[in-house]
């Protein structure tokens, strides 16, 4: 399969007490870069969610976030919740400890203290339980989030197919004018040669025709962009992470092209030249999204 580095997705699981969200996203980047927004007490889940990232990711600046949403509780949970003594005393002592050495600093304030971790009996949650829940929820979220990568890339190499489809066609056109367009120019080219310079023979001015000819010949350049056409074709079929190696194949053929346009000397052949160079940039563009 092909991948795009762009892809989303995002996945929750209630805990009672709190409802655990993760989500993860991705945009183009020539490595793979990976970053972490979770919450303080998810923050633990950072090396093992970048391990399991790293499994399955190949390229691409990715975004993970997780935090616990706190839930009110309900029936007699909610008539017996109160705040933990012990962690009270603690924060008292830390409040205490903070204000001996920065005076003007300010006291808790009591939405402050109940919103505290643990403070509510949020502690009910611990942290391998925490763990548990996350790697399993985080297993399936990222199943989501390769799909939709899985997705966006098969679009993105049905647009790259059609454009390789579409230069052949182009390359396919220039052929036939190839021919008649050269002896335009010999000709052309004799004519300007024989009044330029009375005294040549018309030996010496079919040799420097010839020599000139062979300069702007392109037969070349057209075999090598059918070359070029052929393996793009041949890595889009073969899948995997091809963003890179497609990315060479679109300087090869815009060198190419390039070449043609400037070796053209018919209005046709530098029409079709031009033509290739905007499908070609236009498949440089996608394939920029491709791991």
């Amino acid at each position: 399969m092909i991948y795009s580095m762009t892809g989303y997705a995002s996945a929750s699981r209630d805990l009672g007490s709190a409802v655990m969200n993760l989500e993860i996203k991705s945009v183009n980047s020539r490595y793979l870069d990976i970053g972490f927004r979770l919450s303080e007490d998810l923050r633990f889940l950072e090396m093992p969610l970048r391990e399991k990232i790293t499994v399955r990711i190949g390229r691409g600046k990715i975004e993970c976030r997780g935090y616990l949403q706190a839930q009110p509780a309900q029936g007699a949970a909610a008539r017996e919740r109160a705040p933990n003594p012990a962690l009270l005393a603690e924060l008292g002592q830390l409040d205490d400890a903070v204000r001996s050495v920065l005076p003007q600093a300010a006291p808790l304030s009591v939405a402050e203290v109940l919103r505290w971790p643990g403070v509510l009996g949020d502690d009910s949650l611990t942290t391998e339980q925490l763990q548990t829940v996350a790697q399993d929820l985080f297993a399936g979220l990222l199943d989501d989030f390769v799909a939709t990568r899985e997705r966006e890339g098969a679009k993105l190499a049905d647009v790259l197919r059609d454009r390789a489809a579409r230069m052949r066609e182009q390359v396919r056109a220039v052929e036939p004018l190839l021919p008649a367009a050269l002896a335009a120019y010999r000709e052309r080219l004799a004519t300007k040669l024989r009044e330029a310079v009375a005294n040549l023979d018309e030996e010496r001015i079919r040799q420097e025709v010839g020599v000139f000819a062979a300069k702007i010949d392109v037969a070349e350049e057209i075999a090598r962009l059918v070359t070029h056409l052929d393996e793009l074709e041949r890595v889009l079929k073969k899948g995997g992470a091809v963003g890179k190696r497609l990315d060479f194949l679109m300087q090869e053929l815009n060198r190419e092209a390039n070449t043609l346009s400037s070796k053209s000397v018919s209005g046709e052949v530098t029409a079709i030249a031009l033509e290739l160079k905007l499908l070609i940039e236009q498949s440089r563009e996608q394939v920029q999204n491709l791991e």
